[in-house]
């Protein structure tokens, strides 16, 4: 049987846990031993599974563990291919570099990790991000407008026709992606409902993925009002510590069902304008 390409796979996954959550795996090294990950991200899992569409380790929390956070990484990935069968694994590592460093980056993420989708920089231009591309089954999300509070000191500089450099950013990658397989995303946080209104309005069919929901105070319904595409997908609601740490297995599950209620709500009421 022919493999979906990357956004069908999307699609299916948000169909099949009816839910546009995505559950960031970010064990922090201060609550969560490098040699403790495996089995705290393996009951986060069971938690959610069914829940959500998506998880997405944080490749930085794995990194700091030395060997043994590395190993949990791409165990954790295994994990989610047993545990939650119909989700997508997002590495999110922000990668990018030239040429061949470029392709082993999107080597080690689809074949090493066995990630489904990578996030990545987009700074160097569409020669770097193309090796992330080259796989129709798998995807990349270019970092557009992020939510942290210093986001605006670059991505909100004005370029020659006027708009901020995020917009931009947003247009050229709708460009990339057309160019490939349609299988480039964008990263847009929930602490800018404005601005991810604006970038949904230039790529009306480019996955979203949004940060910034829980811990960081992003307003869920406002985002998903703003981000989902004209059939009410497209958009990757993403928390992490809010729901990984919510408490015992049972809270757990309860923080990923009300945050999936909360945006399915959301885009029904989008969906009614």
């Amino acid at each position: 049987m022919a493999v979906s390409a990357f956004t069908d796979r999307l699609a299916a996954a948000m169909d099949a846990s009816d839910s546009l959550i995505c559950v960031g795996l970010d064990p922090q090294p201060q609550r969560t031993p490098a040699d403790e990950i495996l089995d705290f991200n393996t009951r986060v899992i069971e938690a959610t599974a069914g829940l959500v569409c998506a998880y997405k380790p944080q490749s930085a929390f794995y990194e700091v563990g030395g060997d043994v956070g590395w190993q949990a990484l791409r165990d954790t990935i295994a994990a989610v291919r047993q545990l939650a069968p119909d989700a997508i694994v997002i590495l999110d590592a922000k990668r990018n570099d030239i040429g061949n460093t470029a392709e082993a980056y999107a080597a080690s993420a689809f074949e090493w990790f066995d990630a489904d989708a990578v996030t990545i920089n987009p700074y160097l231009g569409g020669d770097a991000v193309a090796p992330f591309l080259q796989r129709a089954d798998r995807g990349a999300f270019a970092l557009c407008r992020t939510s942290n509070p210093g986001a605006a000191d670059l991505q909100s500089l004005a370029m020659a026709n006027g708009e901020p450099l995020y917009l931009g950013v947003a247009e050229q990658a709708r460009e990339w992606g057309a160019a490939h397989h349609g299988n480039l995303g964008l990263v847009v946080g929930a602490t800018w409902p404005d601005e991810l209104e604006q970038v949904r309005a230039r790529c009306p069919e480019m996955p979203i993925l949004l940060p910034g929901i829980g811990a960081q105070g992003g307003d869920l319904e406002a985002s998903v009002a703003a981000g989902v595409d004209a059939a009410g997908g497209g958009l990757l609601v993403s928390a992490s510590r809010s729901v990984i740490y919510a408490g015992d297995a049972e809270e757990i599950r309860a923080e990923a069902s009300r945050l999936r209620a909360a945006a399915n709500a959301a885009k029904s009421i989008r969906e009614s304008w």
